[in-house]
């Protein structure tokens, strides 16, 4: 059966795949498995959320501090329900 990725997950992987990290319009599309179309709406979208930033000079984008706080709160989300299906299939 074949995974869809929800609307968060991209955003999830675009904001990781900008982490740290100078990522131009191409390396986001690569990182995140995503079309030009779709790189160019999510990146249009989370820059307005100021979610990424863009530096005009270097033409490259990075996960912002906001972004950042999204990511770390994701991740304490998909630990927390791994514990929990893991303390379900044990009893």
């Amino acid at each position: 059966m074949k995974h869809y990725r929800t609307r968060i997950e991209i955003i999830i992987q675009i904001l990781e795949a900008a982490n740290g990290v100078n990522a131009t319009k191409y390396n986001i599309m690569y990182k995140a498995y995503l079309s030009f179309n779709q790189s160019k709406k999510y990146v249009i979208m989370l820059t307005d959320k100021v979610l990424l930033g863009y530096d005009s000079d270097s033409q490259t984008f990075r996960t912002t501090e906001k972004g950042l706080m999204l990511l770390e709160a994701y991740n304490a989300l998909v630990d927390m329900m791994m514990l929990e299906k893991n303390k379900n299939e044990k009893t």
